[in-house]
């Protein structure tokens, strides 16, 4: 199975904040159901504020799971991964 960690939007139109989320990435978007969730990131709020199971990211990303380009760089702030 292909696993990805993406974003899941949630919130308000215009008040957005994104689930960090492990889901298969055959299925669409932010409405399909997710594997597991591993936290959260808000953009709207200066800075930007965001919270990570580091002990969860860190196991789905050792079993094989692809990060989006943003989650990674969120990962990299959070210094999960280099």
């Amino acid at each position: 199975m292909a696993v990805k960690i993406r974003l899941r939007r949630m919130g308000k139109k215009k008040a957005p904040f994104y689930r960090i989320v492990v889901a298969d990435s055959r299925t669409a978007g932010s409405s399909s159901k997710s594997i597991e969730e591993i936290g959260t990131y808000d953009p709207m709020k200066d800075p930007t504020e965001f919270k990570v199971n580091e002990e969860l990211a860190k196991k789905w990303l050792a079993n094989g799971a692809q990060p989006t380009e943003t989650v990674s760089r969120i990962f990299k702030k959070a210094g999960i991964i280099s």
